[in-house]
């Protein structure tokens, strides 16, 4: 059985809830992040803070994904926000202009100061994966 190469984990805080997502997106590993992000808005979160801290791949499929979902998210009246972007997600963002819809970055502003970046919220609950491998 081969190794799921990604996983998600999920914590809930009222409206809010932060996605970690660990491994590798990319057009296989899509449809769970879509999957995650989807069931945050159904079960009424509005404010969904992404750690990409333990990502170690992600491609424009994945780029893709985020912003279907900060559409999805802004429709709703919430806020959707990538946090710590591994450097090839991040040089998409910059390439593709969207870093003020992502990462909470004022319009035109490439990438935040090392070591500016916003800190994920309420990072120090324990992780137990939600979803992991392929959803089809």
């Amino acid at each position: 059985m081969p190794i799921p190469q990604l996983t998600v984990y999920r914590h809930d805080r009222r409206k809010r809830a932060l996605i970690t997502l660990s491994g590798e997106i990319d057009l296989e590993s899509t449809p769970l992040v879509r999957t995650a992000l989807e069931w945050c808005l159904g079960d009424g979160i509005r404010t969904i803070d992404v750690d990409l801290t333990p990502v170690t791949f992600c491609d424009c499929s994945g780029l893709n994904a985020f912003l279907h979902a900060s559409r999805q998210t802004t429709l709703t009246g919430g806020i959707l926000q990538l946090h710590h972007p591994p450097p090839m997600l991040a040089k998409l963002v910059d390439l593709a202009g969207c870093a003020f819809l992502l990462l909470g970055l004022p319009f035109g502003h490439l990438s935040p100061p090392l070591g500016d970046a916003p800190a994920a919220p309420h990072r120090h609950v324990p992780m137990v994966p939600v979803l992991s491998g392929d959803v089809r």
